[in-house]
């Protein structure tokens, strides 16, 4: 069937050699594919099937279709009727495993100089400061960077919005015996920026407290701003690009020499990569404010932030207010008034829309900014989602964003012989379009993930020290 345009069918064989030949709008295709998906998906004679299981001693992962297993050693494909084995690594030693990874793909409108840098790859991170790239396809390791022989790094985080991604060091601790003597521990960690579209190193700072103040107990990266949280509940921001414009001491690159390591090389062992951005004074702070677990959320249109202050009195409380100025916003103060054990959650919705999703346990509200003419904003509620049944409980949302869906789980409370449904509902409207009743039992008192994938749906669960991955898939049921 060829999309409609303007009320009448076009011609499937032209669209095919428009396609061919690159003329076209691209972007209708693909928007008129996911229509079809989407009708497919809620037909009466299709459900979700489960299709597989597999159990592990060792964390699993799902993303973009593929599951690892054993500490990212053996990856699975989700893309066939069944999952099966894409590959499986050579089994590390223990300090060679990976402590970290992340999936990156290149952005689809952008040609790299390499081949590939183009395909999409695993960023791993090992326990002996080794940074690997490997093909996503057939683990294969395109590049490796040695990081440091000075730091040990740990973590890896996105920032997505800036194509970089950040390698955290672990805390810098004193020791009993220091504390004792009155000696202080200046450095509390390390940063690794990269540029991920190819990996380039943008540079490594270190966060001491002469710099950023007493009691600093995380930093972030997010969306351009660096974002450091102290052990007074503070949470402050700093600009990162500012940062690299006036502390960088020499831009790096990757397998050149460097004169911060005496002309050795950058990357390589045992020299890894220098403090190139080295702070001397104290950065301006964007922006700062005192929460709840240093917990403060951006987004919306316009921008705002969502927080709880450290007060007993407004605990359950989210507050959303300006960024602009800090203003509550009318009907800014959001509370579920949650009576039950389970808490609630709010985050801005990860359609990019800038409302805002706040789960309770029987309640899902999706709320809207906007601005008022006097300049200020208003949070109204653009529709809501409710459980009627006594003991059922909203668990977790998911949201589809190429079917935009909403995949909400409900369980029925019942200890250790819990049932678990998801419910799909329009993105838009809150509809709801069709429920899918999982197999496995919910055990309650234990953690779970839930991942939507268009066709497919996976749910992993631990129990005690071991995990468990189930996978459904779309199916003709002939109902």
């Amino acid at each position: 069937m060829a999309p409609y345009r303007g009320g009448r069918a076009a011609n499937a064989a032209l669209l095919l050699t428009r396609r061919r030949g690159g003329i076209g709008d691209g972007g209708s295709l693909t928007r008129h594919n996911v229509k079809v998906l989407r009708g497919v998906l809620l037909q009466d004679n299709r459900d979700f099937v489960k299709v597989w299981s597999k159990s592990s001693k060792s964390t699993m992962m799902y993303e973009n279709g593929k599951i690892y297993f054993e500490n990212y050693q053996n990856c699975y494909s989700c893309v066939h009727a069944q999952p099966q084995v894409l590959y499986k690594l050579t089994k590390r030693s223990k300090l060679e495993k990976f402590e970290d990874a992340l999936l990156c793909q290149s952005p689809l409108d952008s040609t790299l100089a390499s081949p590939s840098d183009q395909k999409p790859s695993l960023l791993a991170l090992t326990a002996d400061n080794w940074l690997y790239r490997l093909s996503a396809e057939t683990g294969e390791a395109l590049q490796r960077v040695y990081l440091s022989s000075k730091h040990k790094f740990r973590y890896l985080g996105w920032d997505v919005s800036q194509e970089m991604f950040y390698v955290k060091s672990v805390q810098n601790k004193a020791t009993s015996l220091a504390r004792q003597a009155g000696v202080t521990q200046d450095t509390v960690m390390h940063l690794a920026i990269f540029n991920v579209f190819p990996l380039q190193i943008v540079g490594i700072l270190e966060i001491n407290q002469k710099v950023f103040g007493n009691g600093v107990t995380d930093v972030v990266l997010s969306q351009g701003v660096l974002v450091v949280s102290h052990s007074n509940k503070s949470v402050k921001l700093y600009s990162f690009e500012h940062i690299v414009q006036r502390y960088l001491k020499e831009t790096l690159t990757l397998g050149k020499q460097s004169p911060l390591l005496g002309g050795k090389t950058v990357g390589d062992v045992p020299f890894g990569i220098p403090v190139n951005i080295q702070i001397t004074d104290w950065p301006p702070v964007l922006f700062e404010v005192s929460c709840t677990n240093n917990s403060v959320q951006m987004g919306g249109y316009p921008w705002h932030y969502i927080y709880t202050p450290p007060h007993k009195n407004h605990k359950g409380t989210h507050h959303i207010c300006s960024l602009k100025d800090s203003t509550m916003a009318s009907n800014g103060i959001q509370n579920m008034n949650c009576c039950s054990l389970e808490s609630d959650a709010i985050f801005f919705h990860p359609d990019d829309s800038g409302r805002i999703l706040h789960v309770g346990p029987a309640t899902i509200n999706v709320l809207k900014i906007i601005g008022k003419p006097n300049n200020g904003s208003e949070v109204f509620q653009e529709f809501s989602m409710k459980i009627h049944r006594q003991n059922n409980t909203f668990r977790t949302v998911e949201y589809e964003d190429e079917l935009d869906l909403l995949a909400v789980v409900v369980t029925n409370g019942a200890e250790g012989e819990g049932r678990a449904q998801i419910r799909l509902h329009d993105n838009q409207s809150g509809q709801l379009l069709r429920t899918v009743d999982l197999v496995e039992l919910w055990d309650e008192t234990f953690r779970h993930e839930l991942f939507f994938d268009k066709d497919t749906i996976v749910h992993i669960e631990q129990k005690n020290t071991s995990f468990c991955c189930h996978v459904y898939k779309l199916k003709v049921t002939g109902k």
